[in-house]
């Protein structure tokens, strides 16, 4: 996934693609003099008595000793100890375009359904929504109810489609984005408001789709 890249990876990809990814000094300028800084690594606070930090947007596939060595070149870790080293989580997902129906059942096995990350939706917003989704699939067949998934042009919609319409090409996990989303009617170059009139649209579809089926 794009945006889980190993900052190895990262760095093959040219000397400044870090200063413009996990390095990116923007909105951190030094508290006292105002001065800007080429790049900046960021620490997360780990505990509460401030003794162990993560540091943000690191994900690593190198071995440990490499780690220790890497990241102690950054100032001001040079005598750093590690907690924990940094790992690469396996994003194991099914082909769901060829494997679900719309409303997140098996095609071959109508009883089994799916949801969350494994269906192939990156983020926990994401996995949450495809999870109230099966939900209320599976609230709807024990109810025998026809269970209508919200129309496309939502976020809940546009994620659905994206995750069970068969596609030529390779299928591969996916985050929300206004790309997902129907185009709009109205021919309206600025990107900001394109995407505000998305979001509007969404909303009222939103609205009204609740009100016919919740």
């Amino acid at each position: 996934f794009e945006g889980c890249m190993p900052i190895e990876e990262l760095a093959l990809r040219g000397e400044m693609t870090l200063a413009f990814g996990p390095l990116k000094p923007v909105g951190l300028n030094h508290p006292g003099t105002g001065e800007k800084f080429f790049a900046v690594a960021q620490l997360r606070r780990e505990n509460r008595e401030g003794t162990a930090y993560n540091l943000v947007g690191f994900q690593t596939k190198l071995t440990y000793p490499e780690q220790k060595r890497v990241f102690r070149t950054i100032p001001g870790l040079e005598n750093a100890e590690f907690f924990r080293y940094g790992a690469i989580h396996r994003n194991t997902y099914i082909n769901a375009p060829g494997l679900l129906t719309p409303e997140l059942n098996l095609k071959t096995r109508p009883g089994v359904y799916f949801a969350g990350q494994i269906i192939g939706v990156e983020g926990y917003v994401e996995s949450c929504a495809m999870g109230l989704l099966a939900g209320l699939s599976v609230a709807s067949r024990l109810k025998g109810e026809l269970f209508v998934p919200p129309p496309p042009e939502t976020a809940l919609g546009a994620l659905l489609n994206y995750a069970t319409q068969k596609r030529k090409t390779e299928y591969q996990p996916m985050n929300i984005n206004f790309g997902l989303f129907p185009g709009i009617d109205a021919k309206i170059r600025n990107k900001k408001l394109r995407n505000e009139s998305i979001v509007r649209r969404a909303l009222e579809t939103l609205s009204a789709w609740r009100e016919r089926n919740l």
